[in-house]
């Protein structure tokens, strides 16, 4: 039996190419395409749990998306 996990993951566009980021397990994909870079990034964590048996994920359900303003100096 197959067995999925649910992780959340972001995506932006840098320059020319689109970044996939899954910061439950800090590992990070690119590709020419939004969708071909969350495949990477699907390809990368199922590498990841592959190397790595009985692997498990830092709990993220209380985990809050937050944004902060910081200062630069000028």
């Amino acid at each position: 039996m197959e067995q999925t996990l649910r992780m959340p993951i972001l995506t932006w566009k840098e320059g020319e190419v689109y970044v996939a980021d899954c910061p439950a397990v800090r590992i990070a994909s690119q590709g020419d395409t939004e969708q071909e870079a969350i495949e990477n990034l699907k390809e990368a964590i199922e590498l990841y749990f592959e190397d790595m048996p009985g692997m498990t994920v830092p709990p993220y359900e209380d985990a809050h998306a937050r944004e902060i303003e910081v200062p630069l100096a000028s």
